[in-house]
């Protein structure tokens, strides 16, 4: 049986390998040269270099970002290995795998190109959101997974009622 920090870490890889794999093809095959590639009338493909955190969050072009977030990711991502090795759940394991493997493959890039690749842009007439890549995504299913077991699984006293 597959222990759930197994689980985890197999999440993990397998979102930071599918990150970066994305990423390649993106920056190899699709966007030379980089532009802008409409897939459905709410879908586009774009190459945008994002100095900040997820989203675009944070993307001021300091020099600085790419060192200071790989950083604070680099201590984050410790810290959820060590939830990791805790987890009871497959949810919290996922969750968890989801978060370090998105993590993981944005630090990733900023080693590599100094900053982000973002590629998924979404959008409404003109209004678009900020454009994102596989890791955010993951990312954000990470954290929402955690939410939601931390809000409606049962917590230890209520199992035994």
């Amino acid at each position: 049986m597959l222990s759930f920090s197994r689980l985890g870490g197999i999440t993990a890889v397998f979102t930071c390998l599918s990150d970066q794999a994305t990423k390649w093809w993106v920056l190899e095959s699709i966007m030379q040269p980089p532009r802008v590639i409409p897939v459905t009338s709410f879908f586009n493909l774009v190459l945008t270099w994002n100095n900040g955190i997820s989203f675009g969050l944070f993307n001021n072009g300091s020099n600085l970002n790419a060192l200071i977030l790989s950083l604070l990711a680099i201590a984050i991502v410790i810290f959820l290995i060590m939830w990791l090795r805790k987890s009871e759940t497959k949810r919290v394991a996922i969750g968890l795998g989801l978060i370090i493997g998105g993590a993981i493959g944005n630090i990733i890039d900023r080693g590599l190109h100094g900053a982000v690749v973002d590629f998924l842009d979404f959008h409404i007439n003109s209004y678009h959101w900020p454009a994102f890549n596989i890791a955010d995504s993951c990312i954000t299913i990470g954290a929402m997974i955690l939410v939601f077991d931390s809000l409606f699984s049962p917590k230890p006293e209520q199992a035994r009622i």
